[in-house]
C-alpha cells in the first residue's frame, strides 16, 4: 500500500506521541527493559513546531499515521529528537524517507554537526544513522537511584546556588556556559524549558564566579546540566543532586556521559545504578561531554 509523507500540523502531535510510546515500548520489552514509555503532553513538539515546521514529518498509510519524525536545529547544530515507525512497517524504508526529509532543515540552516541519542540496543536504528553518516561516538548512562539513599550519601560542596528567575536576565551568563560545553548556544530552549513549570533551574557559584548551571525537575530527574570546566563538574552535579534529592520524587535520575567519569563515579558512589544505556551519534565530534549532561533525547 502507498505511504504518503507530509509535514507535521499541530493535531499531529498528539497522535505521534501515542505512536512514539508504542514503539518505545515494544522495543523495549523486546530487550528485557519492559514497557518504560507513557503518553505525555507533546510541550517541547509544540514549541518547536511554532518554532521551526521544516522538522516535522509524519508518513500516513490509508490515512493511518504510521511514522513521525522531529528534528531542531541551534546554530549551526542539527538534532534529531524523535524519529519513530510503526513495528509492523520497520525495515521498509519509511525512517529512511522521513530522515531524508528532515536533512532538509539541516541542509537549510547550514549545520555542520548532525547528532541524535538512541537507545544503545538500538542497532536497527543505528544502521539507518550510519548510512546517512552519523557514527555511535559516546555511550549515555541513565543513571537512576533512592532517593533517601542518594541523599545520605551525598556531602556538602562548597558552591552557592540561586534558582534561576529570568533567563533573559542570566542570558549571558547561561549562553557562555552552553558555548563553552556544547559550542552553540540553547537561548531558545532555555526559554522552553523556563516556561515549563515542572522544572526549576539553578545557577551555581563559587565565590562570585558562575560555575554552573542545571535545571531539575519534579520527578527528581536532573539535567541539563553545564560546569564551565571539567574541574567544576563534581561539584556543579553534587550541588544539583542535593537540590533534587529535597525534592518530593523518591527517585533522582541523570543522563551521564560515559566520557564524564567524575559524574559517573560521583552517581555510583550515592547509590545510583544505570537504568538504560543510550549512545550519541554524530557526523562530526562536538561538545565537551566531561561538562555537560543531556537532559534526554529528546532535547539533548
Amino acid at each position: 500500500m502507498t505511504i504518503n509523507y507530509r509535514q507535521a500540523r499541530q493535531a499531529d502531535l498528539s497522535p505521534a506521541q501515542d505512536l512514539i510510546t508504542a514503539s518505545i515500548n515494544e522495543l523495549t520489552v523486546r530487550h528485557g527493559f519492559g514497557a518504560i514509555a507513557s503518553a505525555r503532553p507533546p510541550v517541547f513538539q509544540a514549541q518547536s513546531l511554532a518554532d521551526d515546521p521544516a522538522g516535522f514529518w509524519i508518513a500516513e498509510q490509508d490515512g493511518r499515521l504510521v511514522g513521525s519524525t522531529f528534528s531542531w536545529v541551534c546554530g549551526d547544530l542539527w538534532f534529531l529528537a524523535e524519529l519513530f515507525v510503526d513495528p509492523a512497517l520497520q525495515g521498509k524504508g519509511v525512517g529512511g524517507e522521513l530522515l531524508r526529509r528532515v536533512f532538509a532543515q539541516a541542509d537549510a540552516a547550514g549545520a555542520k554537526t548532525r547528532a541524535l541519542i538512541t537507545f544503545a540496543f538500538n542497532t536497527v536504528s543505528q544502521s539507518l544513522y550510519m548510512r546517512e553518516g552519523m557514527f555511535p561516538r559516546l555511550p549515555l548512562h541513565m543513571m537512576t537511584g533512592e532517593r533517601a539513599t542518594l541523599a545520605a550519601a551525598l556531602t556538602p560542596t562548597a558552591l552557592r546556588s540561586e534558582r534561576i528567575e529570568s533567563v533573559d536576565a542570566d542570558r549571558d551568563g547561561l549562553t557562555r556556559l552552553d558555548l563553552g560545553a556544547l559550542g552553540v548556544s540553547r537561548e531558545k530552549h532555555r526559554r522552553m524549558l523556563a516556561r515549563d513549570p515542572s522544572l526549576s533551574g539553578y545557577l551555581f557559584f563559587r565565590d562570585s564566579d558562575c560555575v554552573g548551571y542545571a535545571w531539575i525537575a519534579d520527578s527528581g530527574h536532573v539535567g541539563p546540566l553545564a560546569a564551565a570546566a571539567r574541574e567544576d563538574m563534581r561539584d556543579v552535579f553534587a550541588a544539583a543532586l542535593a537540590l533534587a534529592a529535597q525534592g518530593a520524587s523518591k527517585r533522582v535520575s541523570a543522563l551521564v556521559p560515559g566520557a564524564c567519569e567524575t559524574a559517573l563515579a560521583l552517581a555510583t558512589r550515592c547509590g545510583m545504578r544505570i537504568a538504560l544505556p543510550m549512545a550519541l551519534a554524530s557526523n562530526r565530534d562536538f561538545g565537551d561531554w566531561r561538562r555537560y549532561l543531556p537532559r534526554n533525547p529528546l532535547f539533548m
